[in-house]
Protein backbone atom coordinates (compact mmCIF):
# COMPACT_ATOMS: atom_id res chain seq x y z
CA UNK A 1 0.00 0.00 0.00
CA UNK A 2 3.00 2.51 0.81
CA UNK A 3 4.65 1.72 -2.28
CA UNK A 4 1.53 2.12 -4.43
CA UNK A 5 1.30 5.34 -2.92
CA UNK A 6 4.86 6.32 -3.60
CA UNK A 7 4.66 5.37 -6.72
CA UNK A 8 1.33 7.44 -6.83
CA UNK A 9 3.01 10.44 -5.62
CA UNK A 10 6.31 10.18 -7.94
CA UNK A 11 4.20 9.94 -10.67
CA UNK A 12 2.29 12.79 -9.97
CA UNK A 13 5.37 15.05 -9.26
CA UNK A 14 7.02 13.35 -12.41
CA UNK A 15 3.54 14.72 -14.19
CA UNK A 16 3.96 18.45 -12.47
CA UNK A 17 7.62 18.36 -13.30
CA UNK A 18 6.84 17.80 -16.84
CA UNK A 19 3.77 19.92 -16.70
CA UNK A 20 5.67 22.83 -15.65
CA UNK A 21 8.63 22.20 -18.04
CA UNK A 22 5.69 22.40 -20.83
CA UNK A 23 4.16 25.32 -19.44
CA UNK A 24 7.20 28.04 -19.26
CA UNK A 25 9.53 28.89 -21.98
CA UNK A 26 12.83 31.05 -22.01
CA UNK A 27 13.05 33.52 -24.52
CA UNK A 28 17.32 35.00 -24.59
CA UNK A 29 18.15 38.19 -25.91
CA UNK A 30 19.77 36.30 -28.74
CA UNK A 31 16.97 34.55 -30.24
CA UNK A 32 13.57 35.39 -31.76
CA UNK A 33 10.44 33.27 -30.26
CA UNK A 34 7.19 32.41 -32.10
CA UNK A 35 4.28 30.22 -30.00
CA UNK A 36 1.94 27.88 -32.41
CA UNK A 37 -0.77 25.95 -31.34
CA UNK A 38 -1.77 23.40 -34.11
CA UNK A 39 0.30 25.13 -36.74
CA UNK A 40 -1.17 28.58 -35.88
CA UNK A 41 0.84 31.36 -35.16
CA UNK A 42 -0.38 32.62 -31.58
CA UNK A 43 2.76 35.28 -30.35
CA UNK A 44 5.43 36.06 -31.96
CA UNK A 45 8.58 38.09 -31.02
CA UNK A 46 8.34 37.57 -27.32
CA UNK A 47 10.67 40.10 -25.36
CA UNK A 48 13.60 38.16 -23.64
CA UNK A 49 12.31 36.67 -19.86
CA UNK A 50 10.46 33.96 -18.85
CA UNK A 51 7.38 33.22 -20.39
CA UNK A 52 4.19 30.93 -19.72
CA UNK A 53 2.18 28.88 -22.68
CA UNK A 54 -0.56 25.66 -22.77
CA UNK A 55 1.18 22.69 -22.32
CA UNK A 56 1.36 19.69 -24.41
CA UNK A 57 -0.89 22.21 -26.69
CA UNK A 58 1.47 25.47 -27.73
CA UNK A 59 4.86 24.95 -29.21
CA UNK A 60 7.64 27.57 -28.51
CA UNK A 61 10.29 27.72 -32.00
CA UNK A 62 13.40 29.56 -30.84
CA UNK A 63 15.26 31.06 -33.98
CA UNK A 64 18.94 32.52 -33.85
CA UNK A 65 18.52 36.37 -34.02
CA UNK A 66 22.12 36.96 -34.22
CA UNK A 67 24.13 38.45 -37.06
CA UNK A 68 25.39 35.14 -39.48
CA UNK A 69 27.63 34.69 -41.85
CA UNK A 70 27.79 32.40 -44.78
CA UNK A 71 29.63 31.91 -48.19
CA UNK A 72 28.34 32.29 -51.86
CA UNK A 73 30.36 29.35 -53.78
CA UNK A 74 32.85 30.63 -56.58
CA UNK A 75 31.18 31.10 -60.02
CA UNK A 76 32.22 32.07 -63.51
CA UNK A 77 30.56 35.23 -64.43
CA UNK A 78 30.80 36.85 -67.63
CA UNK A 79 31.55 40.73 -68.13
CA UNK A 80 30.68 43.16 -70.65
CA UNK A 81 33.09 42.28 -72.92
CA UNK A 82 32.30 38.91 -72.99
CA UNK A 83 35.46 38.12 -70.51
CA UNK A 84 34.76 35.45 -67.63
CA UNK A 85 35.67 36.06 -64.01
CA UNK A 86 35.33 33.54 -61.09
CA UNK A 87 33.72 35.58 -58.72
CA UNK A 88 33.02 34.29 -54.73
CA UNK A 89 31.44 36.33 -51.83
CA UNK A 90 29.67 36.16 -48.18
CA UNK A 91 26.82 37.38 -46.95
CA UNK A 92 26.09 38.84 -43.28
CA UNK A 93 22.38 38.20 -42.43
CA UNK A 94 19.72 37.78 -39.46
CA UNK A 95 16.19 37.34 -38.87
CA UNK A 96 14.18 40.65 -38.79
CA UNK A 97 10.63 39.83 -38.93
CA UNK A 98 10.15 36.13 -37.14
CA UNK A 99 6.37 35.66 -37.78
CA UNK A 100 6.79 36.23 -41.93
CA UNK A 101 10.44 33.82 -41.34
CA UNK A 102 8.32 31.00 -40.55
CA UNK A 103 5.54 31.81 -42.78
CA UNK A 104 7.77 31.91 -45.86
CA UNK A 105 10.59 29.59 -44.84
CA UNK A 106 8.91 27.03 -42.08
CA UNK A 107 11.71 28.91 -40.06
CA UNK A 108 14.64 26.84 -41.79
CA UNK A 109 17.98 28.37 -41.63
CA UNK A 110 19.13 26.24 -44.84
CA UNK A 111 15.64 27.76 -46.87
CA UNK A 112 16.58 31.13 -45.79
CA UNK A 113 20.14 30.77 -47.31
CA UNK A 114 19.44 29.28 -50.22
CA UNK A 115 17.15 32.09 -51.27
CA UNK A 116 19.18 34.93 -50.40
CA UNK A 117 22.42 32.91 -52.05
CA UNK A 118 19.84 32.56 -55.30
CA UNK A 119 19.68 36.81 -55.07
CA UNK A 120 23.08 37.16 -54.26
CA UNK A 121 24.08 35.78 -57.69
CA UNK A 122 21.44 37.28 -59.76
CA UNK A 123 22.57 40.31 -58.44
CA UNK A 124 25.79 39.55 -58.68
CA UNK A 125 25.26 38.22 -62.59
CA UNK A 126 23.52 41.64 -63.85
CA UNK A 127 26.06 44.12 -61.75
CA UNK A 128 29.22 42.24 -63.50
CA UNK A 129 27.25 42.20 -67.32
CA UNK A 130 27.25 45.60 -66.90
CA UNK A 131 30.90 46.53 -66.52
CA UNK A 132 34.06 45.90 -67.70
CA UNK A 133 36.69 44.45 -66.22
CA UNK A 134 39.07 47.32 -65.01
CA UNK A 135 35.90 48.89 -63.20
CA UNK A 136 35.13 45.12 -61.68
CA UNK A 137 38.67 44.45 -60.29
CA UNK A 138 39.19 47.81 -58.48
CA UNK A 139 37.36 50.91 -59.75
CA UNK A 140 33.65 50.36 -58.87
CA UNK A 141 33.75 47.79 -56.39
CA UNK A 142 32.44 49.16 -53.19
CA UNK A 143 29.48 50.65 -55.20
CA UNK A 144 29.01 46.95 -56.51
CA UNK A 145 28.68 45.76 -53.12
CA UNK A 146 26.68 48.28 -51.86
CA UNK A 147 24.23 47.48 -54.72
CA UNK A 148 24.24 43.79 -54.13
CA UNK A 149 23.43 44.62 -50.64
CA UNK A 150 20.38 46.59 -51.04
CA UNK A 151 18.88 44.48 -53.78
CA UNK A 152 19.54 41.26 -51.95
CA UNK A 153 17.99 43.41 -48.17
CA UNK A 154 15.17 44.73 -50.65
CA UNK A 155 14.51 40.62 -51.59
CA UNK A 156 14.80 38.86 -48.21
CA UNK A 157 12.88 41.76 -46.33
CA UNK A 158 10.05 39.85 -48.48
CA UNK A 159 10.32 36.35 -46.16
CA UNK A 160 11.56 38.13 -43.28
CA UNK A 161 15.17 38.09 -43.39
CA UNK A 162 17.28 41.44 -43.07
CA UNK A 163 20.69 41.36 -45.49
CA UNK A 164 23.23 43.51 -43.70
CA UNK A 165 26.22 43.30 -46.09
CA UNK A 166 26.95 41.17 -48.84
CA UNK A 167 31.41 41.32 -49.64
CA UNK A 168 33.06 40.25 -52.69
CA UNK A 169 35.83 38.02 -51.50
CA UNK A 170 37.48 36.88 -54.86
CA UNK A 171 37.15 38.37 -58.45
CA UNK A 172 39.69 36.81 -60.61
CA UNK A 173 40.12 35.47 -63.74
CA UNK A 174 39.27 31.84 -64.79
CA UNK A 175 42.29 29.52 -65.70
CA UNK A 176 41.21 29.34 -69.29
CA UNK A 177 40.71 33.07 -69.24
CA UNK A 178 44.38 33.28 -67.77
CA UNK A 179 45.81 31.22 -70.03
CA UNK A 180 43.84 33.17 -72.93
CA UNK A 181 45.16 36.57 -71.44
CA UNK A 182 48.95 35.30 -71.18
CA UNK A 183 48.82 34.35 -74.48
CA UNK A 184 47.36 37.39 -75.66
CA UNK A 185 50.16 39.31 -73.81
CA UNK A 186 53.01 37.27 -75.06
CA UNK A 187 51.83 37.82 -78.69
CA UNK A 188 51.18 41.44 -77.90
CA UNK A 189 55.16 41.78 -76.50
CA UNK A 190 56.38 39.65 -79.48
CA UNK A 191 54.50 42.10 -82.00
CA UNK A 192 56.01 45.06 -80.14
CA UNK A 193 59.64 43.60 -79.90
CA UNK A 194 59.30 42.80 -83.76
CA UNK A 195 57.89 46.74 -83.95
CA UNK A 196 61.37 48.43 -82.09
CA UNK A 197 63.20 46.05 -83.91
CA UNK A 198 62.18 46.79 -87.32
CA UNK A 199 62.31 50.93 -85.75
CA UNK A 200 65.72 50.23 -84.80
CA UNK A 201 67.10 48.72 -88.22
CA UNK A 202 65.15 51.22 -89.93
CA UNK A 203 66.99 53.77 -87.95
CA UNK A 204 70.25 51.83 -87.97
CA UNK A 205 69.57 51.88 -91.93
CA UNK A 206 68.99 55.51 -91.97
CA UNK A 207 72.61 56.53 -90.17
CA UNK A 208 74.54 53.89 -91.78
CA UNK A 209 72.88 55.38 -95.23
CA UNK A 210 73.78 59.09 -93.45
CA UNK A 211 76.97 58.19 -92.65
CA UNK A 212 78.11 56.47 -96.05
CA UNK A 213 77.07 59.80 -97.70
CA UNK A 214 79.16 61.97 -95.41
CA UNK A 215 81.78 59.78 -96.14
CA UNK A 216 81.55 60.09 -99.61
CA UNK A 217 81.02 63.62 -99.30
CA UNK A 218 84.61 63.98 -97.16
CA UNK A 219 86.18 61.87 -99.60
CA UNK A 220 85.36 64.18 -102.50
CA UNK A 221 85.87 67.47 -100.78
CA UNK A 222 89.64 66.03 -99.43
CA UNK A 223 89.47 64.46 -103.39
CA UNK A 224 88.93 68.04 -104.81
CA UNK A 225 91.04 70.07 -101.86
CA UNK A 226 94.51 67.39 -102.99
CA UNK A 227 93.71 68.13 -106.62
CA UNK A 228 93.19 71.77 -106.16
CA UNK A 229 96.64 71.66 -103.76
CA UNK A 230 98.27 69.41 -106.57
CA UNK A 231 97.29 71.40 -109.40
CA UNK A 232 98.66 74.58 -107.29
CA UNK A 233 102.23 72.62 -106.91
CA UNK A 234 102.52 71.58 -110.60
CA UNK A 235 101.76 75.43 -111.52
CA UNK A 236 104.59 76.96 -109.26
CA UNK A 237 106.86 73.82 -109.83
CA UNK A 238 106.44 74.78 -113.56
CA UNK A 239 106.88 78.51 -113.36
CA UNK A 240 110.25 77.56 -111.25
CA UNK A 241 111.02 75.36 -113.25
CA UNK A 242 110.80 77.90 -116.31
CA UNK A 243 112.42 80.74 -114.15
CA UNK A 244 115.44 78.32 -113.39
CA UNK A 245 115.52 77.81 -117.14
CA UNK A 246 115.49 81.44 -117.83
CA UNK A 247 118.13 82.22 -115.99
CA UNK A 248 120.49 79.57 -116.78
CA UNK A 249 119.88 77.28 -119.55
CA UNK A 250 122.43 74.82 -119.93
CA UNK A 251 122.12 74.11 -115.93
CA UNK A 252 119.57 73.41 -116.15
CA UNK A 253 119.75 71.07 -118.97
CA UNK A 254 122.75 69.84 -117.06
CA UNK A 255 120.23 69.06 -113.79
CA UNK A 256 117.74 67.00 -115.60
CA UNK A 257 120.15 65.01 -117.22
CA UNK A 258 122.12 63.99 -113.92
CA UNK A 259 118.44 63.32 -112.63
CA UNK A 260 117.33 61.39 -115.75
CA UNK A 261 120.77 59.28 -114.87
CA UNK A 262 119.70 58.60 -111.44
CA UNK A 263 116.42 56.98 -111.95
CA UNK A 264 118.15 55.29 -114.83
CA UNK A 265 120.13 53.52 -113.25
CA UNK A 266 118.86 53.07 -109.80
CA UNK A 267 119.60 49.53 -109.50
CA UNK A 268 122.99 47.23 -110.22
CA UNK A 269 121.30 45.04 -112.28
CA UNK A 270 119.58 47.90 -114.21
CA UNK A 271 120.93 47.29 -117.65
CA UNK A 272 119.89 50.45 -120.46
CA UNK A 273 120.65 50.19 -124.44
CA UNK A 274 120.82 53.73 -125.94
CA UNK A 275 123.28 54.71 -128.83
CA UNK A 276 126.54 56.55 -127.79
CA UNK A 277 126.04 59.16 -129.65
CA UNK A 278 122.76 60.63 -128.53
CA UNK A 279 121.75 63.10 -126.43
CA UNK A 280 121.41 61.02 -123.61
CA UNK A 281 125.61 60.88 -122.66
CA UNK A 282 126.05 64.36 -123.74
CA UNK A 283 127.53 64.83 -120.61
CA UNK A 284 129.31 62.14 -119.80
CA UNK A 285 131.35 62.58 -123.32
CA UNK A 286 134.78 64.43 -122.85
CA UNK A 287 133.65 68.03 -122.99
CA UNK A 288 135.30 69.94 -126.23
CA UNK A 289 136.70 73.12 -125.38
Amino acid sequence: MNQARLLAILGVLVFTVVTVLFTFYRVDERERVIVVRFGQILRSDEPPGLHRKVPFVDDARHFDARVLTFDVGAQSIPTKEKKYLLVSAFVKWRVLDVRQYFLAVDGLESKARARVEQFVNAGVRDEFSKRTVPSLIAAERAKIMQALTERADREARKFGVEVLDVRLQRVDFTDDAVQLAFQRMKSERARNANDLRGQGEETADRIRAGAERQREVLLADVYRQAERIRGEGDARSTAIYAEAYSRAPEFFALYRSLNAYKESFKKKDDILVVDPSSDFFKYMKKPTR
